[in-house]
């Protein structure tokens, strides 16, 4: 069973120095941040919720307005073209688990004194590209150079929002009974971006073609379109119910998060996981968990029993893998894993030491 530590202080969440990279705990969301969010507005439908990725704004009684934010980067090893590719790619993933496609962009870049304009033009042109691709137009931000955070992969945010109809999913929608998919694989993130961050230790360690595969899980990092066409079949009860992106904290954290948003218990058999060989290879050049990290490109998505089979169909029909990896249960049966019919045991939060390997390993 995933077990939640009793918590103190920020400081005290967890003695490995790991923690000070990534996401803040859930226990200082719940102490200092959600009990500090402004006025109260009756529009405001969903607002900020641990496991929950998007906000949704009543407009009138037919439409809302949904939005997520995410950090923008620039890593010098993936360049920036690709860099920017991965930044809208990922927003763009958080907004589609509502079923919306994303329509709209707003940008902050703050950007380091060293950049220069030719990386900023290339950096530009692949973002205003994807963002074409995707069919987002980007209307508005804030951008220059500032002094300070020169070491850091991170140069912005972004805010990606749509409006549509009422019938739009959040990672709460999840119903006791429905079954649980897995697209794609764990770690595919980490897999990409440890390979091309670091290539000649990996090269020597799993050989040149393992290296080549494993830089190319980069394109899988993008799930837009996949949770579109998941949503395709069918949109609340009866059909799909909830879909959240796999982020920092891998798979078990994804399917933690959406278990414990709809205040339901979750059993999952992780052998049904897929971990692609090159993932565990990478994983254990960098002392990582595949299951716990950096899992981008994928997503778990819940549905009636009934159409599970049409969700798996369908994303098969795009070429993305699919499979029932578990069940949504009563919330009294808590969250727990499984493999060859032994419990696997987790505590949440987890840590993702993918933050840890990634920043250790440019010393």
């Amino acid at each position: 069973m995933i077990e939640e530590e009793n918590k103190g202080s920020p400081s005290s969440t967890n003695s490995s120095s790991s923690h000070l990279f990534g996401k803040l705990s859930p226990e200082f969301f719940e102490r200092v941040i959600y009990s500090r969010l402004g006025a109260s507005r009756q529009e405001v439908l969903i607002g900020p919720t641990t496991g929950v990725d998007t906000c949704v704004i009543r407009i009138n009684q037919n439409q809302v307005l949904i939005s997520t934010t995410d950090p923008i980067s620039l890593i010098p090893e993936l360049g920036p073209a690709d860099s920017a590719w991965m930044s809208i790619n990922l927003l763009a993933n958080d907004l589609s688990t509502s079923a919306f496609k994303p329509q709209y962009l707003m940008l902050d870049l703050n950007l380091p004194p060293s950049i220069s304009e030719e990386t900023l033009e290339a950096y530009w042109e692949s973002l205003s590209g994807e963002c074409a691709r995707l069919g987002i137009a980007i209307v508005g931000g804030h951008t220059g150079r500032f002094e300070g955070g020169s070491d850091s992969t991170i140069i912005g945010s972004g805010t990606l929002f749509s409006t549509g109809s009422a019938h739009y999913l959040t990672a709460r929608n999840a119903k006791l009974g429905d079954s649980v998919i897995l697209t794609k694989s764990a770690a595919l993130s980490a897999t990409a971006i440890l390979a091309r961050t670091f290539p000649e230790k990996v090269k020597d360690r799993i050989g040149a073609e393992g290296f080549e595969r494993a830089r190319e899980y980069f394109r899988k990092i993008s799930a837009c379109e996949d949770a579109l066409a998941a949503a395709s079949i069918g949109v609340g009860v009866g059909g799909v119910t909830a879909m959240h992106d796999v982020t920092e904290g891998g798979v078990v954290s994804a399917l933690y998060e959406l278990a414990r948003a709809s205040s339901l218990g979750l059993a999952v058999d992780r052998a049904k996981i897929p971990v692609e060989r090159e993932t565990r290879e990478i994983c254990s050049i960098f002392k990582i968990d595949p299951y716990t990290s950096l899992g981008e490109g994928a997503l778990v998505i819940s549905c009636h029993p009934s159409k599970a089979d049409d969700v798996i169909r369908v994303l098969g029909s795009r070429g993305t893998p699919a499979r029932v990896v578990g069940e949504l249960l009563e919330p009294t049966a808590g969250i727990r894993f499984f493999e060859n019919g032994i419990e696997v045991p987790y505590t949440f939060p987890i840590v993702d030491h993918y933050w840890k390997a990634y920043y250790d390993s440019h010393r």
